[in-house]
C-alpha cells in the first residue's frame, strides 16, 4: 500500500483517495483557455500514482508533451462527510508539497472527445508527494509560497492566498461528495506557469521555508 510520511516522527500513512482540483488559481486556467469555474472541479488519481522524495518519474510512451505541475497537498486526519467550512481544517492531519504529472497531449484529446482525464493524469508516477508538515506547525495555509523548477530554472511561483477555493471551501465541497479517510490526499491546483518536462531532467518542487523535493525525470 502507498504511503506518505510525516516529517516529524517519519510515521508512515497509508494513503485511500487522491482528490484533485483542476482550475484553482485564475491565472493557470488563463493560459490553458478555460473559464474561471464557479464550483470546484474535481478528479482523481489511483494510489498507485504516488511517489515519494527522489523517486523517478517514469514518462509513459504514450505521450509527447508531459507537463509539470506543483500543488499544495492536503492529508486528511480525521473522517468526515458533509463537513462545514468552518471546522474543515480540523479534518486535515497536515501539508506537504506534490506534483500533478500530466500527459498535457492526451488531455487535449480526451477534452476534445469528451472524454476522461484518468489516463493523462493518473498513471503511476503522477503524483509526487513530499513528507508531510504537520497542520499546527503551519499558521496560516492560506499564505504559504509554493514554487516548482526544472533544471534550476524556476517555472512556477505564487502564494495559496491566490487559490479561488481555499482550502477549507475545498474540503466542505468535496466532502459533501465523497466521504473523506484517513490518509486521502487532496492537490489543491496549479499557477500558472507549467511546461513541458523531458527525460533528464530533474524538477525541484517546494512548500517555501517547509518542505522540498527532487524528482529525476526518466523514459523507459
Amino acid at each position: 500500500m502507498k504511503c506518505v510520511k510525516l516529517h516529524t516522527n517519519k510515521q508512515d500513512v497509508p494513503v485511500g483517495k487522491i482528490l484533485c482540483l483542476g482550475r484553482n488559481y485564475a491565472e493557470h486556467a488563463k493560459e490553458m483557455k478555460s473559464e474561471i469555474p464557479t464550483t470546484p472541479v474535481v478528479f482523481l488519481k489511483p494510489s498507485t500514482a504516488l511517489i515519494n522524495n527522489g523517486e523517478p518519474i517514469v514518462l509513459p510512451r504514450i505521450s509527447n508533451d508531459v507537463h509539470q505541475e506543483v500543488e499544495l497537498v492536503v492529508v486528511i486526519g480525521n473522517n468526515g462527510k458533509n463537513i462545514s467550512s468552518t471546522n474543515a481544517l480540523d479534518h486535515v492531519l497536515g501539508y506537504g508539497i506534490g506534483l500533478d504529472m500530466t500527459l498535457r497531449d492526451v488531455q487535449g484529446e480526451a477534452k476534445k472527445k469528451g472524454l476522461p482525464w484518468s489516463v493523462a493524469k493518473g498513471f503511476d508516477t503522477s503524483a509526487p508527494v513530499s513528507e508531510i508538515i504537520a497542520r499546527d506547525k503551519i499558521a496560516n495555509i492560506q499564505d504559504v509560497v509554493i514554487r516548482c523548477s526544472v533544471n534550476g530554472a524556476l517555472r512556477q511561483q505564487t502564494s495559496t492566498s491566490k487559490m479561488i477555493f481555499s482550502v477549507a471551501k475545498i474540503i466542505e465541497y468535496v466532502s459533501t461528495i465523497f466521504t473523506l479517510e484517513r490518509g486521502d490526499v487532496i492537490f489543491t491546483g496549479t499557477p500558472e506557469g507549467v511546461g513541458q518536462v523531458k527525460s533528464g531532467d530533474v524538477i525541484e518542487a517546494e512548500l517555501q521555508g517547509y518542505i522540498k523535493i527532487t524528482h529525476p525525470v526518466i523514459s523507459l
